[in-house]
């Protein structure tokens, strides 16, 4: 075991924890060796933790998850490169014993725990054995490998009902059921033995009491090789959507000092039972109404996703101190000297569609506004870590995790407010993000009041479906007219400064000021027609003959995607409709004069982001983005045509073809064969995040197919057309 600090080591590993590690590596001085998967002028070769490394090495072979978790791959990389240690960072390789025997038998140090510990804590039903043992509190349950289904049938009535049953290998979530009476256990497990053999290669299963609305809190602790073990605090992990955790924070709102002081020796009672060296995390099962009654139900033996909370609230960088303990370096604080300081939140950004059920979304990051805000343990009170930056390819290959927002505060009031700013500042354009309903979330009364548990996510988004679209800013919508004056011209000036009076606005001599057409699809697929007069700097916005709206559009200063939307008070300001008899576009005095100062009572002033790639606006107001595809006159004309022809008219003109649109960029893997096709048939197949997505046929017709398997389409690219029946 080296005693001094590493020269080089390696992180095996990519996106925002790669990111993560490499800065603390850079500030320590330590020279940082990224991989990478497929060759090196691959996409992945281009990833912002490569950029960020000092030395890149690729793994060969094709770009994908698999080749993280080829480890004669990653150790031989490091042995290449120089590289003393490897960091694993967290999924992949992080929590695979092969990986430590490996840098065992290399002579290179693994930055975690000992094989045997990982080993000893996989096993979910040996691990509760283990701890038991060491007289940490358990919940009521089976302890034994390889019960079949017989005996688990008869010790369901000591563990008592209502029960869940687990697959002893995995987790996340996979294969758990929930049982509430003796009668539903046969068919149970037969489901979880199913899914944890498709999972896991492993079809044990355990039992376990049932805890109703629980809350899920677990603690950070710190060992070092000579037998040293502290706790770093608790963290609230409660909010969870599908069992993967979305908001984290420290500490928990429930733990009160005794409690705490209690649940830290038990976490360091499990590290100890297992000969723990390094940052690992002791998970808890809490009562929502019995926060003191706690049970253990795991230990992650590695860096969790949520440790920058931890480090807000104690002042340590785990990851040096990982670094450190690796190094072979005592404990250099006891427990007596850990303080927790005000209350740290996380949310985690991901790339998907909350509107469209939370489909992952893929593709290319136009623009990834951090708002100025820093990354790692030196960025005070706001932290953004992020794996991604503007021009980076978010592929379904790897976990959609863009980003951790992070917020420190005097107390948990305080650490809310600040989040939600920051979450409002940030801005992702070209994929869709989670942003918006992380916002909603923070907003919601149970979460401003610390009254969690594990249900209250679902809950939440089965509220916001029933209740309509959610997710919107408070006050008017403006994005739609965003996107229209982001397709306009801005007012021009001449060398001398005076305003040019040939910039194309709509003027006409001796008559109103004409118009021009935009027509936007929204992203429920909508399309609405906008009349717009004027200037981006000056207009008047009409969408679908409603109500006019003055608005401006002018750039705000820094980035070129970053906007000073200006707008009336009152949604038209007193103006007519535009089909009443006195209706008339208003003449401007001079080009920009005719808007009143952004800082006058009758305006309504906000910084927006926005940027149009090809024919897709993109619009970030208030954390909340939206997309929309602007359709030029043919496609305007062909919907007309079949929109006609649909409200059974028979003087209507035979519907055009329509368009069937890609939801999500991704991989086409299957198509329909061309020619006649019925309603409802599944025409082309797009994988995207590892998941089959399926187009349907809108109506009965021939069909002509744009893409082939193989190919890969972007968000709402066509990727076939169909003919209705009888078209000529």
């Amino acid at each position: 075991m080296p005693t001094e600090m590493f020269t080089t080591v390696l992180v095996a590993n990519r996106g925002e924890i790669a990111c993560r590690v490499i800065g603390t590596l850079r500030r320590l001085g330590i020279r940082s060796v990224a991989i990478h998967a497929g060759p090196a002028e691959g996409a992945d070769a281009g990833s912002r933790h490569v950029r960020e490394a000092d030395v890149a090495v690729s793994l060969g072979g094709e770009a994908g998850a698999r080749a993280y978790l080829d480890v004669e791959a990653v150790v031989a990389a490091a042995v290449a490169t120089g590289a003393e240690a490897i960091h694993p960072g967290y999924g992949f390789l992080s929590e695979n014993p092969e990986l430590a025997h490996a840098c065992e038998r290399a002579g290179i140090v693994f930055v975690g725990p000992p094989a045997g510990a990982i080993e000893a804590m996989a096993d979910k039903v040996a691990g509760k054995r283990i701890v038991a043992g060491r007289g940490v509190p358990v919940l009521p349950g089976t302890l034994d490998d390889g019960l079949d289904d017989d005996a688990l049938v008869a010790a369901a009535d000591d563990v008592g009902f209502p029960l869940l049953v687990k697959p002893v290998a995995g987790g996340g979530g996979k294969g758990m059921v929930v049982v509430r009476s003796a009668d539903e256990l046969p068919a149970a497990l037969a489901s979880a033995r199913r899914v944890a053999t498709s999972a896991f290669g492993d079809d044990g299963l355990l039992l376990e009491r049932l805890v109703e609305r629980p809350r899920h809190v677990e603690v950070q602790v710190l060992a070092d090789t000579r037998g040293a073990v502290v706790h770093l605090g608790e963290r609230e992990c409660t909010l969870q959507r599908r069992h993967q955790k979305i908001i984290e924070e420290a500490p928990s709102p429930v733990v009160d000092a005794a409690t705490r002081d209690r649940l830290g020796a038990a976490a360091c009672e499990v590290a100890r039972s297992v000969g723990y060296v390094g940052v690992g995390t002791v998970e808890f099962l809490v009562p929502a109404d019995a926060p003191d009654d706690f049970a253990f139900i795991e230990m992650n033996t590695r860096l969790q996703v949520e440790h920058p909370v931890t480090e807000m609230v104690t002042g340590l960088d785990l990851v040096e101190a990982q670094l450190r303990v690796a190094a072979g370096e005592p404990l250099w604080f006891t427990q007596d000297d850990v303080r927790i300081t005000g209350h740290a939140i996380e949310a985690r950004v991901y790339a998907e569609s909350p509107a469209r059920g939370f489909l992952p979304s893929v593709g290319r990051v136009d623009v990834f506004d951090d708002a100025g805000v820093g990354a790692g343990p030196e960025a005070f009170p706001l932290r953004l870590d992020a794996g991604v930056a503007s021009g980076d390819e978010v592929s379904g290959d790897y976990d959609p995790m863009l980003a951790k927002a992070v917020a420190h505060g005097a107390d948990r009031d305080q650490a809310l407010a600040r989040l939600d700013g920051l979450l409002a500042r940030t801005a992702v354009l070209g994929v869709e993000t989670n942003v918006g309903f992380l916002r909603d979330l923070l907003a919601d009364p149970d979460v401003r009041a610390g009254k969690l548990d594990t249900g209250l996510v679902d809950r939440f988004t089965t509220d916001l479906s029933e209740g309509g679209a959610g997710g919107q800013p408070p006050g008017p919508d403006s994005s739609w007219v965003v996107a229209a004056l982001l397709d306009l011209g801005g007012p021009t000036t001449r060398s001398s400064g005076t305003a040019d009076p040939w910039v194309a606005d709509g003027w006409r001599l001796n008559a109103p000021r004409a118009s021009r057409p935009v027509a936007l699809r929204d992203p429920a697929g909508d399309v609405h027609d906008l009349a717009v007069t004027g200037h981006r700097g000056d207009a008047v916005v009409v969408r679908d003959g409603g109500t006019p709206v003055r608005a401006g559009l002018r750039p705000a200063g820094g980035p070129a995607h970053r906007w000073l939307l200006t707008e009336l008070s009152g949604r038209g300001a007193g103006m007519p409709r535009p089909d009443s008899d006195n209706w008339r576009a208003p003449e401007l005095s001079e080009r920009g004069a005719g808007m009143p100062r952004p800082d006058s009572d009758s305006s309504r002033v906000e910084t927006v982001a926005a940027v149009r790639v090809g024919d897709t606006v993109w619009v970030a107001r208030a954390g909340r983005t939206t997309r929309f595809t602007v359709l030029g006159r043919a496609a305007r004309a062909a919907l007309r045509r079949s929109e006609r022809a649909t409200t059974g008219d028979p003087d209507a003109p035979a519907a055009g073809p329509t368009e069937i649109r890609a939801q999500m960029p991704g991989t086409v893997t299957a198509t329909h064969a061309a020619g006649p096709v019925e309603a409802g048939a599944a025409v082309v197949v797009v994988e995207a995040m590892k998941m089959e997505h399926p187009l349907t046929a809108p109506a009965a017709g021939t069909l002509r197919l744009v893409v082939h398997p193989g190919d890969q389409v972007r968000l709402d690219q066509v990727v076939a057309v169909v003919e209705p029946e009888g078209a000529s």
